[in-house]
C-alpha cells in the first residue's frame, strides 16, 4: 500500500472570486504548495534539488477536473502520491478533498530538466525517498 502524503490549506478571500467561489487557477496555486510540501517532507526542497543536482522539477502537463467548488474558508485536504515514474519524470495524483467529499482531482506530469533545459535522470536519493509515496502498479 502507498502512502498519501496531506497537505492542508484555507481558502482565504483572496482566492475566491466575487461570489466567494474559489477561482478556478487558484486550485493550480494550492496544487503546486503540496507538491512543494511534499518534497520537504522527504528533506528536500526546490533549492536543494537546484544547488545539489543541478536539476529543477517543472510541470509538463496538468490535467485537473472540477467536481464541486471550494468556497471562502474552506479547510481543504490535499493528497498527493506518485502515481507513474520514468527515468526522468514522474506523474502525481493529487486529490483535493473537504472534509471526506472529493472536490478536485488532477494528475500532473513533472519532468526533471538540467540547467539547459533538458531532461535529465531523477536523482537517485529523491526516486528512493519517495518511494513510499509510489502507487502500487508502478513499473520501472
Amino acid at each position: 500500500m502507498h502512502k498519501n502524503f496531506t497537505h492542508k490549506v484555507k481558502v482565504y478571500y483572496e482566492d475566491t472570486d466575487a461570489g466567494g467561489i474559489v477561482y478556478y487557477a487558484n486550485y493550480l496555486k494550492f496544487l503546486e504548495r503540496a507538491r512543494t510540501e511534499a518534497i520537504n517532507n522527504i528533506g528536500l526542497s526546490n533549492k536543494k534539488i537546484k544547488d545539489n543536482f543541478g536539476a529543477l522539477i517543472i510541470v509538463k502537463s496538468c490535467n485537473i477536473q472540477y467536481k464541486k467548488p471550494a468556497q471562502l474558508e474552506d479547510e481543504l485536504s490535499i493528497r498527493t502520491f506518485v502515481k507513474d515514474i520514468t527515468k526522468t519524470s514522474f506523474t502525481m495524483m493529487q486529490i483535493i478533498s473537504r472534509k471526506d467529499e472529493v472536490i478536485t482531482e488532477a494528475l500532473v506530469h513533472l519532468v526533471f530538466i538540467n540547467k539547459l533545459g533538458k531532461p535529465t535522470k531523477i536523482p537517485g536519493l529523491i526516486y528512493e525517498n519517495f518511494k513510499p509515496y509510489f502507487c502500487d502498479s508502478i513499473k520501472i
